[in-house]
């Protein structure tokens, strides 16, 4: 009996009641107990072999299947031979590469002992080796240029490489253009500019913001709307939030306002109990405010500086009172007044430059009570610290102030400043300074002395503090500075209510760029597009439209019209239709209109003939006054007139009596 056979992945046959040996073989290998394969290591030789088929089962097969070919068959490769080719190549070019060297004497000692060791190691080498003379000339190349590099700065002094340095510094201030933007006619106190760049809003003291879109502006360099937020209060100071979508407007009230992009009012602050001496039960300020700014991370709070001697934390949200209050005290416990106010860059410590000089520090995280750094007379006391700005890594600030000072601190030895310099006018007390992105300069403006002409832009290196360039920016007073990151432009507000915008052709981007390039166009007047005339000669007269006249024509035909040519009102020459005319302030005209005696009566005639013309009916007819007196006074007691003179009797006889 024939044996049941089991799965095989053997060779497939034609004959399928007897296997070969070879399938035998195969079959006994690979099947074993319950019709599982054996999962073993076998060589890559023996695979190839049995996998591939011979010619003459192929055949068969094909036969037997009743197609011509399976396709095209794999192609082969022989790794030894190909490795063997490979060594082949290598040695050809190792062996180029030792005549070149032999026969250039100006190899060095150090190639040929690597050529040599590479001769022992040709066997191993698998590819074309690396061309040896290639190295030796580049390495010989970059020695020169060490040397000649190391000859040159050895001859060079230190005051010339303070000059390279200064030149990196004065490269990096966009100044190549500038744009003027006016803004009106006072002194431009206030600028921010949206995280963006996309739009710039300015303050002055006469009351305006003024919001402008440098997408939107061309030439003329217009803002596209000015508003008042506070009424008759100036501007003192503004900044756009994190996310760029509110803005928060300082004036001088006790009450800080939040607008959004296009100037409308989202929100404003409550104002204090001003009879209360503890300014912690008010909920908020009751004095005006002198700074105020955003948190860097939590969009929804800000802070305000008051002259009532306190710093509030308020949040979006719960503008009717405050959310924390920091109370700023002098060295002898008394109130002291902050002028300026700043976030760190981190936002975990809160920084006030108070009226006495001071400065003092709240970490964020804590009670505001006391103070994690302080620093007395910082400035002079009683003059204003105007601005106070941390650096843009946190490890610094810069002070402004009325003293005619600029100063920088070390936050890590915060002991006395670092660097100082003098003679900076200041004439307004929102005069600011600042640092640049990178955190190598320092920028603040100056006032106009009484002899001088031209106000100008000041930058100085963090590091030396030497005055690296200065710009002279108007012929008034510079107060703002602003050096946006991202645009890499700097604004600057003017006492003579102009903002300059300089900015670098190649360094800089979009901002006043895109504004220069376009052109001031007029404004261009509708055009009104007529509808087409359809023609139907053969309809109906209801449907049949009017031929189209031409404009002169219709123009004399809408003239006739008293609506279409809005004709004013004719004088008046009558009182007829209820209007009164110039003859009917009498009051003979007045009561024969309201009794009704004649509606159509002229005013030229004579009231007396108009009444007169009812005296025979209403003798023959009474019907008011004589029905009531016939009873009682059946006589006429009045005298008549004769018919012949047309004088009385009693006349008469006097003038008779005395011709006697």
């Amino acid at each position: 009996m024939n044996r049941k056979k089991m799965i095989s992945f053997g060779k497939i046959s034609k004959d399928f009641g007897k296997s070969t040996q070879t399938s035998e073989t195969s079959s006994e290998e690979t099947v074993s107990e319950g019709g599982f394969t054996k999962f073993g290591k076998q060589s890559f030789q023996s695979q190839a072999i049995e996998d591939l088929p011979d010619d003459s089962e192929s055949k068969d097969l094909q036969d037997l299947m009743g197609i011509s070919g399976f396709g095209k068959k794999a192609k082969s490769f022989d790794v030894q031979e190909m490795l063997e080719q490979v060594r082949k190549t290598a040695r050809q070019v190792t062996a180029a590469s030792r005549s070149e060297i032999q026969d250039n004497p100006t190899t060095n000692d150090k190639d040929t002992n690597k050529s040599e060791n590479d001769d022992s190691s040709d066997d191993d080498l698998v590819g074309p080796p690396i061309a040896l003379n290639v190295n030796s000339e580049q390495k010989e190349k970059t020695k020169s240029k060490k040397d000649e590099k190391n000859d040159d700065s050895d001859d060079d002094d230190d005051d010339d490489d303070e000059e390279d340095d200064d030149g990196d510094l004065v490269k990096k201030i966009p100044s190549s253009h500038e744009v003027v933007m006016t803004h009106g006619v006072k002194a431009v106190t206030a600028i921010a500019a949206d995280p963006s760049g996309a739009r710039l809003a300015s303050g002055s003291m006469d009351y305006d913001v003024s919001f402008w879109d440098f997408a939107g502006m061309d030439t003329s360099m217009k803002s596209f709307r000015t508003l008042q937020p506070c009424e008759n209060y100036p501007i003192k100071y503004l900044q756009y939030s994190t996310t760029g979508d509110t803005i928060l407007v300082i004036s001088g009230t006790a009450q800080a306002k939040v607008l959004d992009r296009d100037g409308f009012e989202k929100l404003e602050c409550v104002k204090g109990d001003q009879y209360i001496s503890d300014m912690a039960k008010t909920k908020g300020h009751t004095a005006s405010l002198n700074c105020g700014c955003w948190h860097p991370f939590i969009r929804e709070e800000f802070l305000t500086a008051s002259q009532d001697s306190t710093c509030r934390l308020w949040n979006y949200y719960r503008p009717k009172q405050h959310q924390a209050i920091i109370k700023c005290r002098a060295h002898n416990g008394l109130k002291t007044i902050p002028t300026a106010c700043a976030y760190s860059r981190d936002g975990n410590t809160i920084a006030c430059a108070c009226v006495d000089g001071s400065i003092q520090m709240w970490d964020h995280r804590k009670n505001f009570i006391n103070t994690t750094m302080l620093m007395r007379n910082a400035h002079q006391n009683g003059s204003e610290i105007s601005s106070l700005a941390y650096s843009y890594l946190g490890n610094y600030i810069s002070t402004r102030g009325c003293d005619d000072t600029l100063k920088l601190w070390d936050l890590r030895v915060f002991k006395k400043p670092v660097h100082v310099i003098d003679g900076l006018f200041s004439r307004y007390d929102t005069t600011d300074c600042m640092f640049s992105p990178d955190d190598s300069l320092i920028i603040t403006g100056a006032s106009l002395k009484k002899d001088e002409t031209v106000g100008k832009l000041y930058f100085y290196d963090k590091n030396t503090f030497g005055l690296v360039n200065e710009i002279p920016v108007a012929n008034s007073h510079v107060i703002k500075t602003l050096w946006h990151p991202k645009l890499n432009q700097i604004f600057v507000g003017c006492g003579n209510g102009i903002i300059k915008c300089y900015y670098d052709h190649k360094r800089s981007l979009r901002g006043a760029k895109l504004c220069v390039v376009k052109t001031h166009r007029k404004v261009k007047q509708m055009e009104v597009v007529s509808t087409q005339q359809v023609l139907t000669p053969h309809a109906l007269p209801l449907f049949r439209q009017e031929r189209r006249k031409t404009s002169r024509k219709q123009m004399e035909k809408d003239r006739l019209d008293p609506i279409k040519s809005k004709r004013p009102d004719l004088p008046i020459t009558s009182g007829q239709g209820g209007r009164v005319a110039s003859s009917g302030a009498t009051l003979s005209s007045y009561v024969i209109r309201n009794l009704g005696l004649s509606k159509r009566v002229d005013d030229d005639q004579d009231p007396r003939e108009a009444i007169l013309k009812y005296a025979k009916e209403a003798a023959e007819n009474p019907y008011w006054i004589s029905p009531a007196y016939a009873k009682t006074q059946p006589q006429v007691l009045l005298q008549g007139y004769d018919d012949e003179s047309g004088e009385s009797s009693s006349k008469k006889q006097k003038t008779e009596e005395k011709t006697e």
